[in-house]
């Protein structure tokens, strides 16, 4: 296998090949992976997401998976890296982590059966999905702003390709304490599934990435707070929660709220909801 990471070299994105600590440019300059500036490592046209994947989000919610997967898109604009902040805006609360594993179109893929799909699939990434649930009551059917706010999409460190998605265990971690953790044995879907049912109406190209699903217990995070997510051969993806200094508009659109679905989503899908913030007692908003 071989990882391939974008970095910031001397002021120029430029693509690098990992070996060991070290990061490797075409032209012989090195880095270190600790030193790196990093970039997203893909430079996509398009990120879609599946809404369920895992089993055990599933059970957490109390809900049943759909005959078929569903999606949502998230804009460019979103897209961050490793070691790169997470911003949750002023006036907003509901930050939520969701480790995930990215799929890197490599091939024009367009009406392709799932086992076709592998030879269309450039490698594998490590990948955040966020959720601002502040804007889940006006926003639940897009996502649009839920998923889909800036710096919402971190990706990395690289792309792994040649690498099996069977049986392989992730992890999300906050603040060095283990907060989700599945194996990918656990998808209803497999990697090959996804691709090919997008590809029926959706032309896949180069660089396109496609997140296929977090496990149970995505959480709220706050500002200060650092969240990685390590996949099994993939490497460890981390990020840091800043607060945002310019508040949400009030003038304009659908504000934050604090609904029943909100918190329950933000706090796990089988809270019970008891009319209280279910803020930790040893945890103060930040």
């Amino acid at each position: 296998m071989t990882e391939y990471r974008r970095i910031l070299l001397d002021g120029t994105a430029v693509e690098v090949v990992r070996e060991g600590d070290l990061l490797r440019a075409g032209d012989g300059r090195t880095v270190t992976t600790e030193q790196a500036v990093h970039l997203p490592p893909v430079v996509p046209t398009k990120v879609i997401a599946v809404h369920l994947n895992y089993r055990s989000r599933v059970e957490e919610f109390g809900t049943r998976l759909p005959a078929a997967p569903t999606y949502f898109q998230k804009p460019l604009s979103a897209l961050n890296a490793h070691g790169g902040a997470v911003v949750r805006p002023e006036g907003c609360k509901w930050l939520n982590y969701e480790g995930e594993i990215a799929i890197v179109i490599g091939r024009t893929t367009r009406n392709i059966a799932p086992k076709e799909a592998g030879d269309y699939i450039a490698g594998y990434t490590v990948a955040n999905d966020y959720g601002l649930h502040d804007f889940r009551d006006t926003d639940a059917g897009s996502m649009l702003r839920v998923k889909g706010s800036d710096t919402l999409c971190p990706l990395g460190p690289g792309i792994v390709d040649d690498w099996d998605f069977r049986g392989k265990t992730l992890r999300t971690l906050v603040n060095g304490e283990v907060k989700q953790e599945a194996s990918t044995d656990e998808m209803q879907w497999d990697m090959h599934y996804l691709v090919a049912d997008i590809a029926r109406t959706i032309t896949l190209n180069p660089g396109d990435v496609l997140l296929s699903g977090t496990p149970a217990f995505s959480r709220t995070v706050y500002p200060g707070d650092v969240v990685e997510v390590e996949v099994e051969g993939l490497g460890r993806l981390r990020n840091h929660i800043v607060a945002g200094p310019i508040p949400v508009r009030t003038d304009v659109g659908a504000q934050p709220s604090e609904s029943e679905e909100v918190l329950s989503t933000a706090q796990g899908g089988d809270w019970e909801f008891r009319g209280v913030r279910p803020h930790r007692a040893d945890r103060p908003e930040r």
